[in-house]
């Protein structure tokens, strides 16, 4: 599902500097990880910032092995001083080589988030048959540290790609030269990695050097200073199978969300089984229609994400889902098949509330490790790291925020099926639904998603309350 859209670049220095990269200088070491740490070439540059020159071939700087030392944080805009003295020289070699300081999230570790070529890296399929598989696409991921306090600020960096297994003169699909950018990087948001993919090129062994920049703040409340570089990294690799490519990041496992998506509609299934058996209902025709919604919920997933993202020219099958979708296609779907089946609707419903929110709490698990729907970035303590499959960095959880309120939600409509006994079927059902729909409202801003009306969630979530409260009503009173 989609993430923030972004916004515009950095721009350059005003001091003529180029907007990325360090001038190339061969076997040149240092530069820091975090905003504000000068590489040496940056720092004896007369403006502060390092330019890149036309037309020149991109060495890249190459990245030493790390030494346990904790490096100091500058904001953008301020000066990294050389060390002077008797021991200036490893001063200066062990404050560069903080940078190398390659401990990573844990999430990130276990999910494609380590391995060589620090602080630049090649992204790998994971699977050694799908390797050489067309089509293929080059990622790659750049890691950095963001400042420890400040203003929000830019992050932009070029990666610039020369294939080596070339025979004869090189084309167009053997060089490339991309931009990607992070607009707003939290200061204190710790480390974040920045994904990037590079599609329709010649698949092959490439050597790809990164150059970045750190910019000034954007809301032009702060006084504007130049941008600063941060490390400067070269690494070889191979591209890999694009279709895995895109999916994959440092934090997202792959298969997670299908595994427990999965695993939810199969609990949700076997609760289903459980309530009916206890209400004396036909087990085999219930289970038959609950079989029918979950296709018809994938179906109606699929098209309503279609409608709601026109934008897209994508095929139906290859486009994102939305729960939304899913959730009213079945829910319409049972109602249907226990029409249709000789089961008394509002009974069935009652029953399917529960199993649906259950599955609803297994499967937002899935969003989170799977790197879909993600919350916004931030710099809280309670923040955890995860990714949308582009950017990595610590974010409100808002995927296990969903999880347990449809977990709750869940155990509650069970208690209420099963002790309650509302005087009116149905009124569990639209109580437990209605109050979900409240609490995904409530929890939408810290996605950040755009708004596709202008006043949409907020009638939404009146009408959502208003249905809990006269379910709730009728249940009680009638």
């Amino acid at each position: 599902m989609p993430a923030t859209s972004p916004r515009p670049s950095p721009k350059t220095a005003r001091s003529g500097a180029g907007l990325l990269g360090p001038e190339p200088v061969a076997e040149r070491r240092g530069g820091s990880l975090l905003t504000g740490n000068i590489p040496a070439e940056a720092a004896s540059h007369p403006t502060g910032t390092a330019r890149l020159r036309t037309g020149a071939r991109p060495q890249g700087t190459r990245v030493d092995t790390p030494v346990p030392l904790r490096p100091h944080a500058l904001r953008p805009g301020e000066s990294s001083p050389r060390p002077s003295g008797p021991d200036s020289a490893e001063t200066a070699t062990a404050i560069e080589r903080t940078a190398l300081d390659v401990a990573v999230p844990r999430l990130a570790a276990i999910a494609g988030g380590s391995g060589a070529g620090w602080p630049l890296q090649f992204i790998t399929p994971g699977f050694e048959s799908l390797s050489s598989q067309e089509p293929q696409a080059i990622g790659l991921t750049y890691w950095f540290d963001a400042a420890p306090s400040g203003d929000p600020y830019p992050v932009t960096v070029r990666f610039i790609g020369v294939r080596l297994d070339v025979k004869g003169n090189r084309g167009p699909k053997d060089t490339f030269q991309e931009l990607a950018t992070m607009p707003h990087v939290q200061p204190g948001s710790g480390r974040v990695a920045l994904t990037h993919r590079v599609l329709d090129k010649t698949p092959g062994r490439w050597q790809v050097t990164a150059h970045a920049i750190a910019g000034a703040p954007e809301d032009g409340g702060a006084a504007r200073t130049q941008p600063v570089p941060l490390a400067s990294a070269t690494n070889v690799g191979v591209s890999s199978y694009a279709p895995i490519t895109q999916l994959r990041a440092p934090g997202v496992v792959l298969g997670a969300w299908p595994a427990l998506v999965g695993t939810g509609v199969l609990a949700a299934l076997i609760m289903e089984s459980v309530l009916a058996a206890g209400r004396g209902l036909p087990v085999t025709r219930v289970l038959l229609v609950a079989l029918v919604a979950c296709l018809m919920g994938f179906l109606g997933a699929k098209v309503y994400y279609r409608v709601t993202h026109l934008e897209e020219k994508r095929r139906l099958l290859s486009v994102g889902m939305s729960i939304q979708g899913f959730v009213l296609a079945a829910i319409g779907t049972f109602a249907l098949g226990a029409a249709l089946s000789g089961i008394p609707v509002g009974v069935l419903l009652d029953l399917t509330v529960p199993s649906l929110l259950l599955g609803q709490a297994i499967g937002r698990l899935g969003c989170f490790f799977g790197g879909c729907c993600a919350g916004l970035p931030t710099a809280s303590r309670w923040g955890l790291w995860s990714s949308d499959r582009q950017i990595g960095v610590r974010r409100i959880p808002v995927q296990l925020m969903e999880s347990t309120l449809a977990a709750v939600l869940a155990s509650a409509t069970l208690v209420a099926v099963l002790v309650g006994r509302p005087h009116v079927d149905g009124a569990v059902f639209l109580a437990g639904f209605a109050l979900y729909v409240v609490g995904r409202q409530l929890l939408f801003p810290l996605r950040g998603l755009p708004r596709k009306t202008a006043h949409g969630r907020q009638i939404t979530l009146v009408l959502a309350a208003i249905t809990f409260l006269l379910a709730v009503g009728a249940g009680l009173l009638a």
